[in-house]
């Protein structure tokens, strides 16, 4: 029981000196915060030319504009650029900037220290404050708030609008698997490697308690990574190139071992979730929130609710048609007429071969009654109910030759008259 006791005393005496250690190195910045708020007044911005500075500085942005209906893909950005690293920190009140935070500071030292920044403004938002904080003596940064279109947020709505209509076509084709598997394989691939390397990293220390956390560590990693990815891009392409081939290659193998999806349901649960992300991205492509949701419901009924649609109009055929009386008949053409007579002539005609040749028919009783039995056995083999000679007959009484004759006849009454 003593040794039991006891461990939980040695664990208390070995975090001491490392929180001791926190708050001597954190307590210098709890002082400087402090004077800073003191020392700084709040900048307000507005748009309009950049403006210039060589000291850290806060600024705030007081949105007072109503979002209208040409607004949708609009983007309101403050470009912070200077010559040399500063870090930039965003909050979304001056309150937020007067008072000081640990949670703040540690993630402001998360945070990548950029030259050139960009923070996105809501249009919704009423305020978006931010503290620019200078890294090194001698450095110059400008601020400029402006309002443009943005592409980007067009092309995010256009491909959610493809992929929400084209999610079955998609979840059905093989080019779509293996591009999707090889970019999962891609993203996996980064997400496993950073992870891994914050395993390496010793746990015990509660400065990485504080600041890395398992995962945040992974996430910030990959946000640096991004961050600087034209940087990397111009300085690692070698090995940047040697990494998307491997592992692309893998990913490959990988779905061309399993092949792509032949289940139904797979098929039906890939084409949903195609659907469901195409419906977010083109929620997240417009910044007008009511239109956003007005333009999701328009696509999820007109893709969905075409039956619904067919009853309703079927609907509203019946009712005018009950308030305006039955519709007249449609008389046939000639056209119509006799190929309509040859149709069930051959119909009618097979019938009679088929019930003559089943067991219930009476042949003796049959052949008794006729004039030409001979001829009936014919019919019933396959020949033609009608002869040669029969047929010219009717041709020269009902066929083009006595149409021929009967317009003759109706001229020479025409001449006479």
């Amino acid at each position: 029981a003593g040794g039991m006791n006891a461990a939980p005393g040695r664990r208390r005496r070995r975090l001491l000196p490392g929180l001791l250690v926190l708050l001597l190195l954190f307590l210098p910045f709890l002082v400087l915060e402090a004077a800073g708020a003191a020392r700084d007044a709040i900048i307000p911005l507005q748009e309009g030319p950049a403006s210039e500075h060589r000291e850290s500085q806060r600024f705030c942005y007081t949105n007072t504009r109503v979002p209208r209906w040409h607004d949708i893909w609009t983007r309101t950005q403050i470009r912070v650029t200077s010559t040399r690293m500063i870090r930039v920190t965003q909050v979304d009140s001056e309150e937020e900037l007067e008072k000081f935070s640990m949670w703040n500071l540690l993630f402001s030292f998360l945070r990548g220290k950029l030259n050139d920044t960009s923070i996105d403004v809501d249009l919704y938002s009423s305020k978006t404050c931010l503290k620019v904080e200078l890294l090194e003596p001698g450095t110059t940064y400008s601020v400029v708030l402006f309002r443009r279109f943005d592409p980007k947020l067009f092309l995010v709505f256009f491909l959610g609008l493809l992929l929400f209509f084209c999610g079955d076509t998609l979840s059905r084709s093989q080019i779509f698997y293996y591009s999707a598997g090889i970019s999962v394989g891609l993203l996996a691939s980064l997400l496993v490697l950073v992870y891994m390397m914050s395993k390496v990293m010793p746990k015990k220390s509660p400065v990485y308690f504080l600041l890395v956390g398992g995962w945040s560590f992974s996430l910030y990693l990959l946000q640096l990574i991004f961050k600087n990815l034209r940087e990397i891009c111009k300085s690692y392409w070698q090995y940047l190139l040697g990494y998307l081939l491997s592992v692309g290659l893998l990913s490959f193998a990988v779905c061309y071992r399993y092949g792509p999806l032949e289940n139904e349901r797979s098929i039906n649960l890939l084409s949903w979730a195609l659907q469901l992300l195409g419906l977010l991205l083109m929620y997240s492509g417009i910044q007008i929130h009511p239109i956003a949701l007005g333009l999701v419901l328009i696509a999820v009924c007109t893709k969905n609710l075409d039956l619904p649609l067919q009853w309703a109009f079927a609907a509203y055929r019946k009712v005018q048609s009950s308030k305006l009386g039955p519709t007249p008949p449609r008389l046939l053409t000639e056209e119509e007429y006799r190929l309509q007579g040859e149709v069930e002539t051959r119909r009618a005609l097979a019938e009679l071969r088929s019930f003559c040749q089943s067991p219930e028919f009476s042949a003796w009783s049959t052949v008794s009654r006729i004039q030409s039995p001979k001829r009936f056995a014919d019919f019933v083999g396959g020949a033609s109910h009608v002869t040669p000679g029969e047929v010219s007959v009717h041709e020269r009484e009902f066929g083009l030759e006595s149409l021929f004759i009967d317009e003759q006849l109706f001229e020479e009454d025409d001449d006479d008259d």
